[in-house]
């Protein structure tokens, strides 16, 4: 691996003038100085493909064009509006961080990193990029693209996702900062991630694969290394459509569980497939509708969603019922009223085919 300062510099002109000249990468945020979009931006892209967050951006943009906006905005206007985009921590955080601006700071988005870094659901990637392309502060960022493009050129077998191997890249994603052009330079080098240094690299295309350390040595395609796999839980979600006339029993997810604020139907949730049998008997105990209380249909509706550290098998249980009960922490709204609600991608979905 090079230490030397003239190795790291050689890497930021060559990228800077790549960027000049051969960057063709569009985005509707970059150049942007505007910090709520840009902060916008950043947390709609979390764990999100950009061309899958483009539009929200967009959508939330054009309904909330400034950061007062959207904290006077109803949490339910602002759920429904995020729905399908997933991970709605990121919704709920968003949220506080901008009633926060809005009320504590009078509505100005704190521009110095360590400040910006206290928002709800900022992290010190996005506190970095903020402070960068908002605020010409030289704050590196270091996420995906960059931990790969550091891995390959400079050849670290380290582990990327053990402490140490984060506090080493992160000081060497300073190092090889510009700290003339901070947020050029962070544009830069995730837009070169993204476009070539990708993880089936386009080397050919590199202006620096004369130099690069993994393609000199052909182990570009074993970097950058991880070390803990993820354990993936599986689950068994029911759900139980109660329908009596044209009302449906609904409610709001408030455990600390996924999809919390979302709304859904009455589940029963397994451990493993369930028998309708099984069904009647949870429907009664949890709910207090007894056998003669409601219908089954025949057709189940089955589908499955994996989600990072889970995989989700969904059964849909159509049921008539004879009466609209009160059921604790439960609605009954119009078939045609549900769509005024955010819901889980999956049972959107169900919705919108039923």
């Amino acid at each position: 691996m090079h230490t030397d300062k003239g190795f790291s510099h050689q890497f930021t002109e060559a990228l800077l003038q790549w960027n000049r000249t051969e960057n063709h990468r569009q985005m509707p945020w970059k150049g942007e100085k505007d910090p709520y979009k840009i902060w916008l931006s950043e947390i709609i892209l979390q764990q999100t493909r950009v061309e899958q967050g483009l539009k929200y951006y967009e959508r939330f943009i054009k309904t909330f064009p400034t950061i007062q906006d959207l904290a006077a905005a109803p949490d339910q206007q602002v759920f429904k509006l995020w729905e399908g985009l997933g991970y709605y921590s990121r919704c709920k955080n968003l949220l506080e961080a901008a009633r926060f601006i809005a009320n504590d700071l009078q509505g100005v988005f704190p521009n110095q990193y360590e400040d910006i870094l206290k928002l709800k659901g900022v992290g010190s990637y996005t506190a970095a990029a903020i402070a960068s392309f908002a605020f010409n502060q030289p704050y590196a960022v270091l996420d995906g693209n960059v931990f790969r493009v550091l891995a390959r050129i400079y050849d670290i077998e380290e582990p990327i996702d053990t402490t140490n191997g984060k506090k080493n890249f992160s000081r060497l994603a300073g190092l090889q900062l510009s700290r003339e052009q901070p947020g050029i330079y962070n544009q830069a080098i995730m837009d070169f991630g993204a476009t070539i240094c990708k993880p089936f690299p386009e080397c050919a295309a590199c202006f620096f694969s004369d130099r690069c350390e993994a393609f000199l040595q052909g182990k570009q395609l074993l970097l950058p290394v991880k070390e803990k796999k993820i354990a993936v839980k599986e689950r068994w979600f029911n759900y139980v459509v109660l329908q009596h006339k044209n009302v449906i029993a609904i409610k709001k997810r408030a455990s600390r569980d996924i999809w919390q604020n979302l709304y859904e139907f009455p589940l029963i949730e397994t451990s493993g497939p369930a028998s309708l049998k099984e069904i009647h008997l949870q429907l009664e105990k949890g709910f207090g509708f007894s056998h003669h209380d409601v219908i089954f249909k025949k057709e189940i509706f089955e589908t499955k969603q994996r989600l990072t550290h889970q995989v989700i098998n969904f059964s849909f249980y159509q049921a008539e019922t004879c009466e609209v009960k009160d059921i604790p922490g439960f609605i009954w709204v119009g078939w045609e009223e549900l769509n005024h609600y955010p819901f889980p991608k999956t049972l959107q979905e169900y919705i919108i085919n039923n």
